[in-house]
């Protein structure tokens, strides 16, 4: 039984602000141990459910924030950016049997801690064939072409209720409760370590190859802060605008939307001037 890990932060025990997870801030340094816990609590609970590989998609920001020196030996970690499938890395290169959306978070404009879809601010929101779309349920989409089944969803209480809606199947962790953008209830790293660890056992119940779900057009619309950017991201090609601050477009397959959208988001990126965003 193969298992992929994608890695993000934002839902780590522990991290309830922006300098928890912006790489080079000393609360990133200090967090940056809860994270691998987080994610070493997941390994252990998927070997002892019986998983016999263990792969991590480092899947935040930069994508080098986990301590591979304290990482549990008997996993493999990808880490690094600038990788086809972003998040969901991995998926695409073997059988995985099953997928783990470790330290997710809710999506953009929706209330939860550090909400947002891929930028941190700028995307106000994003609609998946008109669905809220958070990163889970767009990853969600992807693995699904090949086969994985989402098992497990760990992050605050509000992420693990996003879960429910694209992957109803998933055990859910919540390590914090949501009180706003900025403020959690937090359970410790050693409470949080069991929850994780004795979720992903169980979560290997779920855990085995389906059917690929065949590519199939899906519309993807993203909202923006301010009208430049929305014109800024129709330098994509197939991307149209269809309000002031809203662009459109529609892909082939899961695959090219994740694609399209990681496009999309890197012309909006860089378009923010320092003041004026």
């Amino acid at each position: 039984m193969r298992i992929l890990i994608s890695a993000d932060m934002e839902g780590a025990t522990g991290v309830t602000w922006s300098a928890d997870v912006e790489p080079g801030t000393e609360q990133w340094q200090r967090c940056r141990p809860m994270f691998t816990s987080d994610v070493n609590a997941a390994i252990a609970g998927f070997f002892a459910g019986g998983a016999t590989e263990v792969l991590v998609n480092e899947a935040h920001a930069t994508m080098r924030n986990l301590l591979l020196e304290r990482l549990d030996a008997r996993a493999a970690m990808l880490t690094g950016r600038h990788k086809d499938l972003s998040m969901v890395e991995g998926v695409q290169r073997g059988d995985f049997d099953g997928v783990a959306f470790l330290g997710y978070h809710c999506g953009a404009g929706a209330d939860g801690v550090l909400a947002h879809t891929y930028l941190p601010n700028s995307i106000t929101g994003v609609w998946l064939d008109d669905e809220p779309a958070s990163e889970g349920r767009l990853n969600a989409r992807v693995v699904a072409e090949y086969g994985a089944p989402v098992v497990l969803v760990t992050g605050d209480d509000r992420a693990c209720e996003d879960a429910a809606t694209y992957a109803p199947r998933a055990r859910t962790v919540a390590v914090k409760d949501h009180v706003s953008r900025y403020a959690a209830i937090c359970r410790p790293p050693a409470r949080t370590f069991d929850d994780i660890s004795a979720g992903a056992e169980a979560a290997m119940a779920l855990a085995g190859r389906v059917g690929p779900v065949p590519p199939s057009p899906m519309t993807v619309s993203v909202e923006v802060d301010s009208a430049q950017l929305a014109g800024a991201a129709t330098l994509v090609p197939g991307v149209q605008r269809t309000a002031e601050r809203r662009v459109r477009y529609t892909a082939p397959s899961a695959y090219e939307m994740i694609r399209c959208f990681k496009a999309v988001t890197t012309i909006i990126a860089n378009a923010v001037e320092s003041t004026y965003g």
